[in-house]
């Protein structure tokens, strides 16, 4: 049985046989059984592991690029190396599928090779003054430095990677980090702290307190904390916002991904590209397409297609290979699933594949006719569920896509350059892919939304730049 403890100040608390500090139990999604334990801090860790990267900071942001890039690639190559464990507590903690599951390490091992990269090729901004006749005698440049300690709240569908997308850039930057992991994916995220604290992280720098909500909500309002990122839900995201609104933060929300088929589409192309990107590990991914909007000359085609391929999915056990949808994270989200799906059918919605299911596992979903203004239409399913709408014209699908709340990321499919180029221009996201499903992501790339989807950007770089503050330096020449 595996047990995870805290990380505070390059100290492990909260051992197996520790009595002073919480325990909690970790349950597998897919059968229930009691796969570990977790340490669970309260104020006292909190407050402490505030203060240990408040002090942790006056050294970190004097260390060279250097320094930390050599410490992130070491971080990237330790992941590497433990790919094989890290991903089967993937599959046993949060039942993503095995294959999910290695692709997520791997990712989060570029997430941090990434920093290291830019760590190497990292200088400072130089500034052309010679548009201005004062500048001849001045060199000009803009360095960057770090806002100081860094929250960092992580959620359960994507422990690691999305860890890493809060810690790498923290490094590259100076920033001391307090990691908060899900308590759904608590074993996961600590043990990535353990593997960075044994590839040389000074003391301090990253520390990492499994708590209860109430006690990341204190850690928010709390000054020392200079930069929050949090990745959730749109609610929490939202009031995070409110109970810091003179402190940076960024916020990834929530999102309802549309896929828009086009008359001229390659459904070849296309269609197995919308079951993964719809189905893969559950829909339990932000950016998993919920909305499949089909030019009206094609959805027979593709209905009579997609449902066999939908029939035909992997479903089941995450530690097999073969299997694409496992459970969703616990018995609540099941039967909210279940409900809402319920719901919509008694509005006139019809199930033409899935909606069964068997313990924590939803069969694959595609449903039409979804009434409008529907939860289905416009909430944050989480789930394999995909709806089919139809539109006539390219303005109409555009009207669909950017109807709702959200605007995180949409693909769509055309053979049209123009046409490609129209929604780039008019759809309202922070993210467009063509020729493939919004569920792709790039980790070099920016990543957010618009709308309620969130605030800020996502990406090494890009976070890097969030969680440092431009310093103009101007020198004259004497």
């Amino acid at each position: 049985m595996i047990h995870r403890e805290l990380l505070l100040n390059g100290v492990f608390l909260g051992g197996p046989c520790d009595q002073g500090i919480g325990k909690e139990i970790a349950v597998s999604p897919w059968d229930g059984r009691r796969i570990g334990t977790f340490a669970e801090g309260g104020w006292a860790e909190m407050d402490a592991a505030l203060d240990c990267a408040t002090q942790a900071f006056e050294v970190f942001r004097k260390t060279s690029m250097a320094e930390r890039g050599d410490l992130l690639a070491r971080i990237s190559e330790a992941v590497t190396e433990r790919e094989d464990e890290l991903a089967e507590l993937l599959v046993l903690e949060v039942g993503k599928p095995i294959t999910a599951a290695r692709a997520e390490v791997k990712r989060t091992a570029l997430t941090f090779g990434l920093a290291a990269d830019l760590a190497r090729s990292w200088e400072p901004e130089s500034v052309d003054l010679s548009y201005d006749p004062r500048g001849s005698n001045y060199r000009a440049e803009v360095r960057r430095r770090p806002v100081g300690p860094v929250l960092a709240i992580v959620p359960w569908n994507w422990p690691y990677n999305l860890a890493a997308h809060k810690i790498a850039p923290a490094l590259l930057a100076g920033c001391p980090v307090v990691l908060k992991p899900s308590t759904a994916a608590a074993l996961c995220t600590l043990s990535l702290a353990r593997l960075i604290h044994e590839c040389g992280c000074p003391a301090g720098v990253v520390n990492a307190i499994a708590c209860p909500n109430a006690i990341a909500e204190k850690a928010v309002r709390d000054p020392r904390a200079k930069f929050v990122s949090f990745t959730g839900s749109e609610a929490v995201g939202w009031r995070i916002k409110e109970l810091v609104p003179d402190r940076k933060v960024s916020l990834e929300l929530g999102g309802d991904a549309s896929a828009v088929i086009c008359e001229d589409a390659d459904l070849d192309l296309a269609l197995p590209l919308v079951l993964n990107g719809a189905y893969a590990y559950a829909g339990q991914i932000c950016i998993s397409v919920q909305h499949l909007r089909v030019h009206e000359s094609r959805v027979d085609e593709v209905v009579a297609r997609l449902v066999p391929m939908i029939e035909n999915l992997g479903c089941g056990d995450p530690a097999l290979e073969s299997t694409v949808v496992g459970p969703v994270i616990n018995r609540d989200a099941v039967d909210k699933i279940e409900a809402v799906l319920a719901s919509a059918v008694a509005g006139g919605a019809r199930i033409l594949a899935g909606g069964e299911r068997t313990g924590n596992v939803i069969s694959p979903t595609l449903i039409a006719d979804v009434p409008s203004g529907h939860t289905l239409t416009c909430d944050e399913v989480f789930g394999p569920v995909l709806t089919l709408s139809t539109f006539a014209n390219d303005a109409e699908a555009m009207d669909q896509v950017n109807s709702g709340r959200f605007g995180l990321q949409a693909g769509g499919f055309t053979i049209s350059p123009d046409r490609a180029e129209l929604f780039i221009e008019n759809l309202e996201v922070g993210g467009i892919v063509i020729n493939d499903v919004p569920t792709v992501r790039f980790d070099a790339m920016p990543y957010g939304g618009v709308k309620r989807s969130g605030f800020g950007r996502e990406g090494v770089r890009y976070t890097y730049e969030e969680m440092t503050e431009p310093l103009a330096v101007v020198t004259r020449q004497v």
